[in-house]
């Protein structure tokens, strides 16, 4: 399962050493690096992310008071120097809380209880449909009839043959529901059903008839799936 983070830290060797301990875990996928609270709030409105490395201590706004402002907050690992917030970043249900500075051990160990809090929230995996809400009605949507999920302000469009289903939720979350061997995040505003992909061209995948971007973050990835299932 692929994890992605962002990084919201003022300190450039602060960022340094989160990119470089980052880079070392295969299934985490850096989207961005942000130097304050400000810009990673216009980040996460356009391109969510399935966590944030986040320092307590930066400028205009906190890291805790930047979190607890957010709407639909991913999950967070909190950074700082300073021990003594530590009470208050679990207050928040923080998934770790990381004192500068800390060894890339004690790094990994953040991200182990990180993927047992999103496997904890996977649905079963012998399930094979899901349920969404939209129209004032919950629908029971089977995985193989899902061609592509695409992103929509602060909806999603399920795309299924003859029809379209929206629904407000947003593209991390979906791509936590679907089962990882059945779909791929092919672009920020784009998941694939594989058994429906038809060719790739380029920088694009052909799905039911239908051209999707690939993204350059998730090209790789992507590339790697298919080559593995052929």
């Amino acid at each position: 399962m692929k994890i992605t983070c962002m990084i919201v830290e003022d300190e450039p060797a602060s960022q340094d050493i989160l990119k470089h301990y980052i880079a070392d875990v295969p299934d985490l996928v850096l989207t961005h690096v942000c130097s304050h609270a400000l810009n990673a709030n216009d980040v996460l409105a356009k391109e969510p992310v399935q966590v944030m490395f986040l320092d307590v201590n930066m400028p205009k706004l906190s890291g805790i008071n930047f979190y607890k402002s957010l709407q639909r907050p991913p999950l967070v690992i909190f950074t700082t120097a300073y021990p003594e917030y530590a009470i208050e970043g679990f207050e928040v249900d923080a998934v770790d809380y990381l004192v500068k500075p800390f060894p890339f051990e004690r790094f990994l160990r953040a991200v182990n209880k990180l993927r047992d809090k999103l496997q904890a929230a996977a649905p079963p995996v012998s399930c094979n449909y899901i349920m969404l809400n939209a129209d004032k009605k919950l629908y029971k949507v089977k995985h193989r009839d899902i061609l592509v999920v695409e992103a929509f302000g602060d909806y999603v469009k399920i795309h299924l043959p003859g029809r379209v289903i929206i629904v407000h939720e947003t593209m991390q979350s979906m791509q936590q529901q679907l089962p990882e061997q059945l779909f791929a995040r092919v672009h920020k505003s784009f998941i694939i059903a594989l058994d429906h992909f038809q060719y790739i061209d380029g920088n694009t995948v052909m799905v039911a008839s239908r051209s999707i971007p690939i993204g350059q973050i998730y090209r790789s990835d992507f590339l790697k799936r298919i080559q593995r299932s052929l």
